[in-house]
């Protein structure tokens, strides 16, 4: 049998004056827990609170004998309610190694959980179920912290037809989260950690910094990219602008032994001219001597005399016409022209040299900004640099011998007009030489070779086939002194204008 321990009237009295008072049976105390638990149920609420920790013990209970071991709890924690904080159960046991279900009853009267008011649990179903789509519906049933046990029972009835929780997920959610508060009392926020807060402020600004310096390095390497391929740009045209220049000349050449051809073609026809005009007036000078009649001979010499005449103000007309300077002058100039035109060649051979270097520069820049870090790398490094610097030289080159081409090309057409004869088409720079210089074999010096050679050939042959060419010209013009000081020129000094 059960008994209850009660005192009479209040007075202090001895152990004896207790009074045993037989209860009802157990089945009886099933039907009415509120009979068998301290503090007693006063309302219905704590009614089904009770029930719902009843309950709740039973879940617990696993062998069922009454009491909440240890074990048990730790079981309950981990495996039900999905959490591994372990020393949770030390807060429910404190002491106390078999938990009863009057224990459980006098623990959560005295909860301040149990205390809760409506405000309370709409604060705690926001801030840590959060689950505030439900508020209204527990305002509606004004849920305080005594009907927090019959969340944590999980009631079907009480979850969806009181609260009207149909989700499942939802209602998992909110039997884990009371059960922690119907169990282990209020939730607890984690201290705040401001060590947390300034590693990440300084993860954020260090991040931030990074961005914007990689950001900073990117458009500052495009920039350079973007100047260089700029530059090379403007080094294509000039070449471009180089190459269209030539074909001109080459053009101008041809025009010029056209015209040339049909100058000579047009002489030899005058010849052809005056050797029959000639033949006209021998043969009347004949009919004149032969004949009988001093008449006929006065009139065959009136007609000699006018072919004569128009013979003779032909002839004056082609001589003025075709009035040109001495051979010598036309040969001297010719060879001018070839040494001229072989310094040229050596200074586009230059240009072409650093328009290939630059070039070859630019595509390996191009190649590296391709690779993964290849931006960084090119940003950092002092390649651009000299890029830009080498681009600007055979930009600045190429302009330089376009220039002289043009200036070469107008000064020597101006010479030939004046002149009067062919000066850019001539024999070849051997042949010249060997007609100004036809005395070398007597004092002693080699004839001079025609150079085979092209402008794409190598720097230090081109300046060595120069040098082979000029020396035995030098030593046999007059001043060999001043033309020594020419020859050196050539190594030392940029091409000056010979005229």
């Amino acid at each position: 049998q059960l008994a209850i321990v009660i005192h009479v009237g209040g007075a202090a009295i001895g152990d004896k004056s207790l009074l045993h008072i037989n209860l009802p049976t157990p089945n009886e105390l099933i039907c009415y827990p509120c009979m068998v638990v301290y503090p007693p149920c006063i309302s219905e609420a704590d009614r089904f609170s009770l029930e719902a920790l009843w309950s709740i013990h039973q879940m617990m209970d696993d062998d069922q004998d009454g009491g909440i071991e240890v074990e048990e709890s730790l079981e309950f924690i981990m495996e039900d309610m999905k959490q591994q904080q372990t020393n949770k159960h030390s807060h429910l046991h404190k002491e106390d190694q078999h938990i009863t279900i009057e224990e459980l009853w006098r623990g959560w009267k005295s909860s301040e959980v149990h205390n809760w008011t409506q405000d309370d649990v709409l604060r705690w179903l926001k801030d840590f179920v959060e689950l505030p789509q439900y508020e209204r519906n527990f305002k509606d049933f004004k849920v305080n912290g005594n009907t927090l046990p019959r969340i944590a029972a999980n009631e079907p009835s009480f979850l969806s037809g009181h609260l009207r929780v149909q989700d499942q997920r939802d209602k998992q959610k909110l039997n884990i989260k009371a059960l922690d508060v119907v169990l282990f009392g209020p939730p607890t926020r984690p201290p705040h950690n401001y060590m947390k807060d300034l590693l990440l402020i300084v993860s954020v600004v260090m991040g931030v910094g990074g961005c914007w310096f990689a950001s900073a390095q990117n458009k500052a390497s495009k920039f350079h990219v973007a100047r260089m391929i700029k530059d090379l740009e403007s080094l294509q045209r000039a070449e471009q602008s180089l190459i269209d220049l030539q074909e001109q000349l080459a053009e101008a050449q041809e025009e010029k032994r056209n015209v040339a051809e049909e100058k000579q073609n047009l002489e030899e026809k005058m010849r052809d001219e005056i050797m029959g005009a000639q033949e006209e007036a021998y043969r009347l000078h004949e009919l004149r001597q032969g004949a009988v009649c001093e008449l006929s001979r006065l009139r065959y010499a009136e007609e000699e005399l006018v072919q004569i005449r128009g013979a003779l103000k032909q002839a004056e007309k082609d001589m003025q016409a075709s009035s040109t300077a001495s051979e010598a002058l036309q040969l001297w100039l010719q060879l001018t022209h070839e040494v001229e035109v072989q310094y040229y060649n050596v200074k586009r051979h230059r240009a072409e040299l650093q328009l290939a270097i630059a070039k070859e520069e630019a595509e390996r820049i191009k190649k590296k900004r391709s690779s993964l870090f290849g931006t960084l790398h090119v940003a950092h490094s002092s390649s651009l640099d000299q890029v830009d610097h080498k681009i600007l030289e055979a930009k600045n080159a190429l302009f330089e011998v376009t220039a002289c081409l043009r200036e070469r090309l107008h000064r020597w057409q101006q010479i030939e007009r004046l002149c009067g004869f062919p000066i850019i088409r001539n024999t070849g720079l051997s042949n010249l030489t060997a007609q100004l210089y036809s005395d070398s074999m007597a004092l002693g010096f080699p004839r001079v070779p025609q150079p085979s050679w092209s402008c794409h050939s190598s720097h230090g042959s081109m300046e060595d086939l120069l040098e082979e060419s000029a020396s035995p010209i030098i030593s046999q013009m007059p001043g060999a002194h001043s033309m020594r000081f020419t020859q050196q020129a050539v190594h030392n000094e940029p091409f000056k204008d010979p005229l």
